[in-house]
């Protein structure tokens, strides 16, 4: 497999990640080993498992880890979705971060549909 930093969505998953912790700096102090912790560890798990898989042998291999990446994309969404709720991040700034998240999920399954074609 091609190195990680030339994938696409590897790029755009990197690019969520930051974003995701610019959202989260504001968040409350309170919220630091809680929600703000747990939402940067699921965002940083995305780009993270795409450049281990990248590292790995096989199709099979990285398919698995691109696998466990979209597992982090859904918990990103959900998380997202959460702070929202709770007030912590405004409309508009979901909305962006939520539409990254689609697009990463939809660059996964494509790429998984390449790696996995039908018999």
């Amino acid at each position: 497999m091609k190195g990680f930093r030339k994938l696409q969505v590897w790029e755009r998953a990197h690019e969520l990640t930051l974003a995701v912790y610019r959202a989260t700096r504001d968040f409350p102090r309170d919220e630091l080993y809680g929600l703000t912790s747990q939402l940067r560890r699921a965002a940083t798990s995305i780009p993270a498992n795409i450049a281990e898989g990248c590292g790995r042998n096989t199709d099979a291999d990285f398919a698995r880890f691109l696998d466990i990446a979209m597992g982090s994309a859904s918990e990103v969404e959900y998380l997202l979705l959460l702070a929202t709720d709770l007030q912590l991040l405004d409309r508009s700034e979901h909305r962006a971060l939520d539409a990254g998240t689609t697009e990463v999920k939809r660059m996964l399954t494509s790429l998984l549909a390449r790696l996995r074609p039908e018999s």
